[in-house]
């Protein structure tokens, strides 16, 4: 038998260190060849780090959240043969860990390695856990244990590292082991703390915004935009071509917007180096479409958008907002964006006050859609109304430039055929 030692590897871009994010292994597993060890971030991404081999881990080089040197030891298993250290070496020395905290969920960007996961298997039989112990689970999956009166720390995890998942609370119900209280645990007295470390891809997104509050000057504006002569026109576009072209949603309706807006604003589609005391107008127009994925927001970015037609656009943001779920998208699609576009949906609200995506000067939000009472033409008619709230930077866009743009925006809009009149 012999050791193997995996070093931290060097990420590219002339990174010198990164922070350990996450272990899927503990001392004693069992490995093989491409299974995901550990996830490390990087100041733009988080990377999935593989096994190159076979075997049993004996020894963990760091714990979540600490900042580690590339080149430095990040996990020492056992092989089968000679290993990659050498027998006359000095014995490695390296800090166990215990099993990793359940990666905390949200940024900006992020580029997991495709590499396969072992596929989860639910199981029905409890597990004992010591009463403090806290089970490996999603936010999501505790909600969903909290709502259905399961102790989650009773729950046996299929997961990596024992991470307990939907699958394994269903099989625990179809068992017939959820708990008796089951109909009064909503109401039952509670008094449990959790501590969630800041690390990983939450510690990038609290320094990414704190960085973009500090050193952007804010400000934001929301305007009311009439979108029932727009939503008619996509619903008609949907029923003529949407078998053969694919389903138009408000989005590339509001890309297109943005483009044919920003000719007469070119401030707007700017990056401000603050430091280099410099503004860059582009002339391209790469429109960052803001994502919510499992794993938290990123921006996936619809490059050249000044060129798409409505269906190119759809096509895109479909494409990109797959691979940001998934956890496929690449450093170049999540990086490069000129303006950004941001959406919550349903959810979205009222107003809301967008925080810029720095280095870009002007972030767009969308909010819901409602049916309202509007008087058109001294008459009290039903029109589909929504707002826009959007941020700028003012120490590049005077308010009166953010103003105007908006209303551009909005007038494009409200006349969608303008969107195509060159």
């Amino acid at each position: 038998m012999g050791t193997h030692v995996i070093k931290m590897p060097d990420i590219g871009e002339g990174i010198a260190e990164v922070e350990l994010s996450q272990w899927h292994v503990k001392v004693g597993d069992m490995v093989v060849e491409d299974q995901v060890l550990a996830d490390v971030m990087t100041d733009k991404a988080m990377v999935d780090i593989p096994s190159p081999v076979h075997g049993k881990v004996i020894a963990l080089g760091g714990q979540p959240g600490e900042v580690m040197a590339v080149g430095s030891i990040l996990i020492s298993i056992e092989v089968e043969g000679a290993g990659n250290v050498k027998e006359s070496a000095q014995p490695v020395t390296v800090k166990e860990a215990p099993v990793a905290a359940p990666k905390v969920e949200a940024v900006v960007e992020s580029k997991p390695v495709a590499v396969p996961r072992p596929a989860a298997v639910c199981q029905g039989p409890m597990v004992a856990r010591e009463a403090d112990e806290r089970p490996l689970a999603s936010p999501a999956v505790r909600k969903h244990a909290l709502d259905l009166g399961i102790q989650l720390r009773l729950v046996r995890g299929s997961g990596p590292a024992g991470r307990v998942l939907h699958e394994d609370l269903e099989a625990w119900l179809a068992q017939g082991q959820s708990n008796a209280s089951t109909a009064t645990a909503a109401y039952a007295q509670r008094n449990d703390e959790e501590q969630i470390p800041v690390i990983g891809m939450r510690r990038k997104i609290a320094q990414r915004m704190q960085d973009a509050t500090q050193r952007a000057a804010h400000f934001s504006y929301v305007e009311e935009i009439d979108v029932t002569a727009v939503e008619e026109l996509r619903a008609h576009l949907n029923e003529k071509h949407g078998a053969t072209r694919g389903k138009l949603t408000l989005l590339p309706f509001l890309v297109r917007a943005l483009v044919v807006a920003l000719r007469d604003f070119p401030q707007i589609n700017a990056r401000y180096d603050d430091e280099a005391q410099v503004i860059t107008r582009l002339g391209a127009v790469h429109v960052g479409v803001a994502t919510q994925a499992d794993i938290g927001l990123m921006v996936p970015v619809v490059r050249h958008a000044e060129t798409r037609s409505l269906w190119d656009s759809a096509a895109e943001i479909s494409r990109l907002a797959t691979a940001a779920r998934t956890g496929k998208a690449s450093r170049d699609e999540l990086s490069g964006s000129t303006i950004t576009l941001t959406s919550l949906g349903a959810l979205g609200g009222i107003v809301s006050t967008p925080v810029l995506n720095l280095p870009e000067v002007a972030i767009v939000g969308v909010n819901k859609i409602v049916e309202r009472p509007m008087v058109v033409k001294g008459q009290i008619v039903i029109r589909k109304m929504m707002n826009l709230s959007s941020s700028f930077d003012h120490r590049v866009v005077d308010g009166m430039d953010a103003a105007q743009f908006i209303q551009a925006v909005r007038s494009l809009l409200e006349q969608p055929a303008t969107l195509f009149v060159d």
